[in-house]
């Protein structure tokens, strides 16, 4: 307590959307975001090929939209928390009983090196604390392909995705249903291929969550 007590001294917990200091009882955002935050009118809709539902809370615009770039790109990981309480609350209102595991959809190797985290990793393991679970790896990222966020058209993306990751472990998701968590769902070409190779492994079904979409 007195060491968290220093830190937030040292360096005063910030929103982690509109970035002003958080206030006395707020966590991760402050309670201006927490109301007008674009919260998705329908937080499930059905997924790409390969998957059986997508949820997410936010709708990818504005300060959401900032937010995830900076935890994305410059290193702001203390917002995880925050985004997996976010999607962890919209599993439970959505998802409830329709997966056995969480998993996330991850980076290759070099990019992890770049970054020096896995984004959507923190995510998931902070939504499953959420949960009462834990997260765990199902895939790998085999081949570092171009950001699908330069890549435009949906036939593009998936091609640029296409044969990019395996599956770590066969037996842990064989006749499994998997929950995918990551940061951003734009066209699902992403995780449409994770769900294939899921598939393949022998996983009964996939459904996804993301911050937001």
């Amino acid at each position: 307590m007195l060491v968290n007590g220093i830190l937030d001294t040292l360096f005063p917990p910030k929103c982690a959307f509109c970035r002003k200091l958080l206030r006395r009882g707020e966590s991760g955002m402050c309670s201006r975001c927490e109301a007008s935050l674009p919260r998705l009118e329908n937080p499930r809709e059905k997924g790409p090929d390969f998957v059986d539902a997508i949820v997410s809370p936010l709708e990818y615009r504005d300060n959401v939209r900032a937010a995830l770039l900076r935890y994305k790109f410059n290193g702001v990981t203390a917002c995880a928390g925050i985004f997996g309480k976010l999607v962890a609350d919209c599993v439970r209102e959505n998802l409830a009983g329709e997966y056995d595991l969480i998993s996330w959809v991850p980076l290759s190797s070099e990019r992890l090196r770049e970054r020096g985290y896995d984004q959507a990793m923190l995510i998931a393991m902070a939504a499953a604390l959420e949960l009462d679970d834990v997260a765990v790896e199902t895939l790998r990222k085999t081949r570092n392909a171009a950001p699908q966020s330069g890549t435009e058209s949906a036939e593009a993306r998936r091609a640029n995705i296409s044969g990019a990751y395996e599956v770590a472990d066969p037996e842990l998701v064989r006749s499994k249903r998997v929950l995918l968590i990551d940061d951003i769902i734009t066209t699902g070409s992403t995780v449409s291929e994770c769900a294939r190779m899921l598939g393949l492994a022998g996983a009964e079904s996939v459904v996804c969550a993301s911050v937001a979409r």
